[in-house]
C-alpha cells in the first residue's frame, strides 16, 4: 500500500499477478505489472491516455525513434482490467457513447468512373495523412467505400491518400499501412525466426507499398521495414494483383483477428498470408540479433 491512499474497497478486489506478461512483443515481469497496478491505483485522477504515458516514461517504453508507446500501454492497461488485475478509472462522459458515428460529407462521394491502365494515370503520388482535414477525408472515405468500414489501426501507423496528378489531382485510393500481427505461424515458418528474435525484429514487418513506404516508415518511427506483409479474404478477393506484383503466398491466417485474445472466432475468417521482401537476404536479416537502429538524435 502507497501512504495516503486507501486500501481496495472488497468489491475491488484484484486478481494475483501473473509472473509474467507478452504484450506487443514486450515481455512484462511481475514487478512491472505491480508498476502498471500501483500507477493505475495512485493516480486514479489522470485520465487513462495520460496514466499511459506516464508508464511508457518510467518503463521506457518507446519506439525506435524516441516516441513513446502510448497507444500500446493503454491497450495494455484495458487488457489487465478486463483480466482483474487492476482498475481504471471510469471513461469521462466528454461524448455519446457506443460506436463512433462518422458524418459523410460530399467530399467522400462517389466520384466520376477512370478506366484505363496503371500507366495511363502516372505520375501517381502517395501523400502521408498528416493535417487535421487529411485525416477526416481519408477516414471519410474508408467508412463509406471499404467493406468492413473505418476501424481504428493498432499500434504504429501510416495512412495515404493516393492522387493522379495526369488526371487533375484526381483522388484514386487510400491505403493504410499499419505494425504487423504478433504470430503468423505461415508467416513465422517463412522467415524461419524464434520467438525472441520475432520479438526483437518484428517492427521491421508491416504492410503493403514497396516503394515510399520503407523511408517514411523510417522518418516517422525511427526503423526501416526489410518485409512486407498483407491479407487478403479469400472469401472476396483472388489476390490476383498481389501474385502478379511477385507478392509471395505462404499460408493462411487462423481466422481469429490481431485483438481476439480469448480465441472466440477462431476459423471464423481466415486470410491469406501475402509477404514481400524489400532485400534480397530479408530471412537472414530477420533472424540477426540487433537489427533495429535507432535514427541519430533519438533517444530510443
Amino acid at each position: 500500500m502507497t501512504a495516503g491512499f486507501p486500501d481496495p474497497s472488497p468489491r475491488e478486489k484484484l486478481r494475483c499477478l501473473p509472473a509474467s506478461l507478452r504484450f506487443c512483443g514486450r515481455l512484462f515481469s511481475e514487478p512491472e505489472l505491480e508498476l502498471l497496478r500501483e500507477v493505475a491505483r495512485d493516480y486514479a485522477g489522470l485520465a487513462v491516455t495520460e496514466m499511459a504515458r506516464t508508464v511508457c516514461e518510467l518503463l521506457d517504453w518507446k519506439r525506435a525513434n524516441g516516441r513513446l508507446k502510448d497507444q500500446e500501454c493503454r491497450q495494455l492497461l484495458e487488457r489487465l482490467r478486463d483480466g482483474g488485475w487492476l482498475t481504471l478509472p471510469p471513461v469521462r462522459n466528454t461524448g455519446p457513447r457506443g460506436p463512433r458515428h462518422i458524418p459523410l460529407s460530399a467530399a467522400s462521394a462517389v466520384q466520376a468512373r477512370l478506366e484505363g491502365s496503371a500507366g495511363e494515370f502516372a505520375p501517381l503520388e502517395l501523400r502521408v495523412v498528416e493535417s487535421r482535414s487529411e485525416s477526416q477525408l481519408w477516414t471519410e472515405l474508408i467508412e463509406r467505400h471499404h467493406y468492413l468500414a473505418h476501424r481504428v489501426p493498432v499500434g504504429a501507423n501510416l495512412r495515404y491518400l493516393v492522387y493522379s496528378r495526369r488526371s487533375g489531382e484526381q483522388l484514386l485510393a487510400c491505403l493504410l499501412w499499419s505494425s504487423p500481427a504478433w504470430k503468423m505461424a505461415p508467416r513465422d515458418q517463412w522467415i524461419g525466426w524464434n520467438g525472441e528474435q520475432r520479438a526483437q525484429n518484428l517492427q521491421l514487418v508491416v504492410g503493403h507499398c514497396a516503394r515510399q513506404l520503407p523511408s517514411d516508415w523510417e522518418l516517422r518511427y525511427g526503423c526501416r521495414p526489410l518485409l512486407l506483409e498483407t491479407l487478403v479474404d479469400a472469401r472476396r478477393f483472388r489476390g490476383t494483383c498481389y501474385r502478379a506484383a511477385n507478392w509471395i503466398l505462404v499460408g493462411q491466417t487462423q481466422g481469429r483477428g490481431r485483438m481476439d485474445r480469448e480465441h472466440r472466432a477462431h476459423g471464423l475468417a481466415p486470410k491469406d498470408i501475402y509477404l514481400y521482401p524489400l532485400c534480397s537476404d530479408v530471412r537472414q536479416q530477420l533472424r540477426n540479433p540487433l537489427t533495429v537502429k535507432p535514427l541519430p538524435g533519438s533517444d530510443g
